[in-house]
């Protein structure tokens, strides 16, 4: 049988969606009366089709039955620990203590810099520190695990005194579990827990909170001309797949960010197929994270244009994911971020 997908759209923000709400015109996304949808999106790998929520009930009984199971979740308020998802989106500040990350390799991994930076993130407005020691570009290579916790070790003690959420960016069980140990709240695991095969083990004997990010491939060969059927359903299926696999091997908490990776094995058509839809996802069930800060793609479309930072274009791709309901922003320039999301909500709230 064909297989159907809901994607939320057409949505309303600030005062507007509120009073659509009020007025029952439409269903607030994830719990959120600022943010409020009144159409749908009914799609499959043959067709689609977009329809006024009213409309629902002219459907198939089948795919009626489906697509009320999905705006269940799509509405449904979201929960994970220690954040407030009722104050979105959630800043993700990004602390690579590398010396060959893509953007900010060895700026940060000297002396008392990488913890200098970390205060000066959460100052800006950050609720989530994502420490890495292990690049993950591509065509990077895999490093040895001493290695990359000899990398983070020092900070990550320091880190553990603010009484932050820190997140540990790392594909290693054991790493995870050092880092645990240690006082990491969260492990962001690039490989989509595909590195490791021990890692299902770690987040179930701790019950810690972690990210299914989607990478086809590995760093070394992900960007490697690659393909997908439909990349939008190809990645909801991994995410669908993934989360039974994670319920089928004991861990009963919903405490799951979705990531779908941008530029993680995908050209630019890929990634903007997915930001652009990127609301299809909250129908998962889960808090949704995107880390589009300063990648390739904005260079691909900026042209002439760009620049090292890549503000500009980072800033016109958070803004839109923020505007498809998406909770939680990983980002390098935290208070530019903050910046522009207080000044859209002041314009959305008059």
């Amino acid at each position: 049988m064909e297989k159907y997908y809901t994607r939320a759209c057409n949505f309303y923000y600030g005062s507007l969606s509120r009073l659509k709400i009020k007025n029952k015109l439409a269903l607030p996304l994830n719990g959120d009366k600022n943010i409020s949808f009144d159409k749908i999106e009914i799609i499959s790998r043959k067709s689609e089709k977009i329809i006024n929520l009213k409309d629902i009930k002219k459907l198939k009984k089948k795919l009626r039955n489906k697509v009320k199971k999905d705006i269940i979740k799509i509405i449904k308020k979201k929960k994970f620990s220690n954040l407030n998802l009722s104050d979105t989106p959630i800043i993700m500040g990004i602390l690579n203590l590398t010396p060959d990350s893509f953007s900010d390799g060895g700026k940060y991994n000297k002396r008392n810099k990488s913890f200098i930076h970390a205060k000066k993130l959460i100052k800006d407005g950050c609720n989530i520190i994502d420490v890495g020691g292990e690049s993950t570009r591509p065509n990077s290579l895999t490093i040895n695990e001493n290695k990359e916790w000899k990398r983070i070790y020092p900070t990550i003690l320091k880190l553990a005194k603010l009484k932050k959420i820190i997140s540990l960016d790392t594909r290693k069980s054991s790493v995870m579990e050092k880092g645990i140990r240690f006082g990491i709240n969260l492990i962001n695991d690039v490989s989509g827990l595909n590195h490791d095969p021990n890692t299902i083990n770690i987040l179930k004997k701790y019950k810690i909170p972690f990210v299914i990010h989607h990478m086809l491939g590995n760093p070394e060969n992900m960007q490697i001309n690659p393909k997908y059927k439909n990349v939008l359903f190809d990645i909801y299926d991994f995410f669908e797949n993934k989360i039974s696999f994670i319920k089928k091997n004991g861990i009963k908490h919903n405490n799951i960010l979705i990531d779908p990776g941008i530029g993680f094995g995908k050209n630019l058509k890929h990634n903007i197929t997915l930001i652009s839809k990127i609301s299809i996802f909250h129908s998962l069930g889960f808090p949704v994270l995107i880390g589009l800060s300063r990648k390739k793609f904005i260079k691909d479309i900026a042209g002439s244009n760009d620049s090292k930072q890549r503000l500009g274009g980072t800033i016109s791709g958070v803004l839109y994911s923020m505007l498809q309901g998406v909770q939680i922003l990983r980002v390098h320039d935290v208070n530019e971020i903050k910046q522009s999301i207080k000044v859209f909500k002041s314009i959305i709230n008059v």
